[in-house]
């Protein structure tokens, strides 16, 4: 892998921008090229993510799991655009988003990738309406296309009947189908859902797993990051992390 990297490196940026147009056409929506996020802490140098090289197309369902500390939250961060590698490439969508400031990043995280954290992060004083909308008000859509718009993703999830009730109103499970409507309403490249099961009991968690694979179904590409095994085991593949890098990479086959 050190030739590609060392030859990818060098690209121009007109090659740069080629070779995501391929990713692009080929239907890869993630790919990473040794990718590495490095801590300096006094004089030693944390390594949390160590040359990872990953591929995920459109369509796949995916789970990212590890153990605490393997690296996997900063490997979400990095696929997120929450975070900057400290070296290597990442296309999102065949954007080449390694390379972009602050305010790029922003805009490609609100348009390319639908987030759904385990607290949820609702607005408490707006109601589901008002909280799956507010994606698209940072868009700047216009307000009747916003509210259709914000009322279909909350069909999807089928919770269009509570749409005016605030989060203090709804259940732990209810709250969570709000966030994934808020995630999917600018149709995003990538649903990154981040322990979605977390704050929720067994039987509700089963529940929202079951509208993931709805979701998968109907199209939409999941990134999944866990690091409990059952949660992990509704996904088509599961990429290991350990010490920062891919221990290995797993198909599951569904019977």
């Amino acid at each position: 892998m050190a030739a590609t990297e060392t030859t990818l490196q060098e690209l121009s940026e007109q090659e740069r921008k080629e070779r995501g147009e391929q990713l692009r056409r080929d239907g890869i929506v993630i790919r990473t090229y040794d990718l590495w996020k490095t801590y300096v802490m006094g004089d030693q140098e944390i390594h949390a993510v160590s040359g990872v090289d990953i591929e995920i197309k459109r369509g796949e369902y995916v789970a990212i799991m590890g153990p605490s500390g393997s690296g996997k939250s900063t490997l979400m961060n990095l696929i997120g655009c929450l975070d900057t590698p400290t070296k290597g490439l990442y296309y999102l969508n065949g954007k080449l988003v390694s390379d972009m400031d602050d305010d790029e990043l922003a805009r490609i995280r609100n348009k390319e990738i639908g987030f759904v954290f385990q607290t949820f992060n609702l607005l408490a004083r707006a109601t589901a309406l008002h909280n799956v909308e507010l994606p698209l008000i940072y868009a700047g859509v216009p307000s009747h296309e916003r509210l259709e718009r914000a009322r279909r993703a909350l069909r999807a999830v089928d919770l269009e009947q509570r749409m005016l009730h605030k989060p203090n109103e709804l259940s732990g499970g209810q709250r969570q189908r709000v966030a994934i409507a808020r995630a999917l309403v600018n149709n995003p490249s990538i649903l990154l859902a981040d322990e979605p099961t977390g704050a929720l009991d067994s039987h509700t968690g089963q529940e929202i797993m079951g509208l993931f694979e709805r979701l998968h179904n109907e199209g939409n590409t999941i990134v999944l990051v866990t690091h409990e095994p059952d949660i992990a085991a509704h996904a088509h593949r599961i990429i290991h992390i350990r010490d920062g890098k891919v221990e290995r990479d797993e198909a599951l086959t569904r019977h």
